[in-house]
């Protein structure tokens, strides 16, 4: 069951809103509990017991940290449970990989494969886990309470509203509203808004372009005009897939008295590769800063020492991103040799780059690493990269011509118009001001919504992009 689905909004969202909104107050968090594991089990009975297990292990951690006699004990009991976390996220995302990696290298000598069942993701897992992680840091820092109930603490943890491909939400930021909230209509209102808008961002730009892009990552040798038709359509798709699942979450959240931090920041429009992870993906970003770069020195120990950091964070964020392929390691690493030359660039007094040319350079580079992020292994990346650089024809194929529809044209310009809309935003807002810009604000997401529920039901429900991480 996803949010774009049919199961979900004509069967799992209004029975949920009816039975929360007629509770206790005090009974709220329970609600919120029951109905997420739920929604959970609908995906797989099996996997809720992992979840429940990992839930119960978070809350306990932070009971026994909080009240672990010295900052000694308390800094062991913290490595205690991080390692049980990590252990089983690295079991779930990573043994595979690790297995197919050591057949290849007895393949090269004639002996194996190793006898193996292949081991099943668990959706929403590495979220749940870093999720998990900060809460732990939190409470042994001290920054935070550790929960005492955990009906509330399982509420945080497993609200279905982020709990499949976040936003990564820090205890932090809910703890109030998760002691006392109130639902009222403007914020009702206001949170359905957003759900309707994310619901068209997913649907009419993203999932219109998937079968496009599906098709060209899947070619042999793609032409020069395949390749970048596709990675563009991928760039859009992966921003409006995921930024459309966040704006879903956080609108929901604001449904039931939630105030979730905005995750994406018009990425497209960055002007470095700096500039690109202060806007995408905010809570990863923030949580890496914060839980990982910052641990390992930051920037406090020297020029070298912050390259060593930016480079070994930013691996371990592509690792983070998918276990079936060294592919996201390797996009991982790209993007910190790329903040490290940026960052060696500014402090060696190299002249600045035109603004113009580093918008351009920013999104390009982005773009040729989503080539590696979406590639299926590393001979497909390649396969793309030479299409790119023009190594094989350069018109569209036929396999491309014969796909193609008006409809992909005109999710794409959306797409690009959504993009670009803040450097107009000024002549927007005039326009918006007016009583008839007020009723098409009010109105176009509600229609964009009903399309997108006719498209559902035309097509069928599309899977989040980042349900796979």
């Amino acid at each position: 069951m996803v949010f774009a689905s049919l199961e979900f909004l004509t069967l799992f969202l209004p029975a949920f809103l009816a039975i929360y909104v007629v509770s206790p107050a005090r009974w709220r968090n329970g609600v919120l509990l029951f109905c997420s594991w739920f929604f959970y089990a609908w995906w797989s009975p099996v996997f809720l017991l992992l979840f429940i297990a990992l839930t119960f292990c978070g809350w306990l951690g932070g009971v026994v940290i909080d009240r672990a006699p010295s900052p000694r004990a308390r800094g062991a009991w913290l490595a205690v449970f991080i390692a049980v976390n990590v252990a089983i996220l690295c079991w779930y995302k990573y043994a595979n990989i690790v297995v197919d990696s050591l057949d290849n290298v007895l393949a090269a000598g004639h002996a194996g494969p190793i006898p193996w069942q292949h081991v099943v993701l668990p959706i929403g897992l590495s979220f749940i886990v870093l999720q998990s992680v900060s809460y732990l840091i939190d409470v042994q820092r001290g920054t935070v309470p550790a929960d005492r109930s955990v009906i509330r603490y399982g509420a945080y943890q497993g609200m279905f509203v982020h709990l499949i491909a976040g936003p990564i939400i820090r205890y932090a930021w809910v703890k109030r509203e998760l002691v006392s909230r109130t639902v009222d209509w403007d914020a009702f209102a206001a949170g359905a808004r957003r759900l309707m808008v994310g619901m068209s961002m997913k649907v009419l730009v993203a999932d219109t372009l998937s079968p496009i892009v599906d098709a060209v990552f899947a070619m042999h040798a793609p032409t020069f005009a395949d390749a970048w038709l596709g990675g563009g359509f991928y760039t859009l798709q992966l921003f409006f897939d995921f930024a459309g699942y966040s704006a879903m979450a956080i609108g929901l959240g604001q449904m039931l008295g939630f105030r979730f931090p905005e995750n994406f920041d018009h990425p497209y429009l960055a002007s470095s590769i700096q500039d690109f992870w202060r806007r995408w993906h905010l809570s990863l970003s923030s949580w890496i800063r914060d839980y990982l770069y910052i641990p390992l020195g930051g920037n406090r120990d020297g020029e070298w020492q912050t390259c060593r950091n930016l480079l070994l964070t930013m691996a371990i964020a592509g690792l983070w991103h998918g276990g079936d392929s060294w592919n996201f390691l390797l996009w991982g690493i790209a993007h910190g040799v790329a903040l490290t030359v940026a960052r060696l660039w500014r402090r060696a007094g190299m002249a600045a780059v035109p603004l113009w040319l580093s918008h351009v350079l920013t999104i390009l580079f982005v773009m040729l690493a989503w080539t590696l992020f979406r590639a299926v292994g590393f001979r497909a990346a390649l396969a793309m990269y030479r299409g790119q650089f023009g190594l094989n024809a350069m018109g569209l194929s036929d396999a491309t011509l014969v796909l193609l529809r008006p409809v992909h044209a005109l999710a794409a310009a959306l797409g690009i118009v959504c993009v670009l809309l803040p450097i107009w935003q000024s002549r927007w807002d005039r326009v918006a001001d007016t009583a008839q810009g007020r009723l098409w604000q009010a109105v176009w997401p509600l229609a964009g919504f009903l399309l997108s529920f006719g498209l559902i039901v035309a097509r069928g429900a599309v899977p989040f992009l980042y349900f796979q991480f």
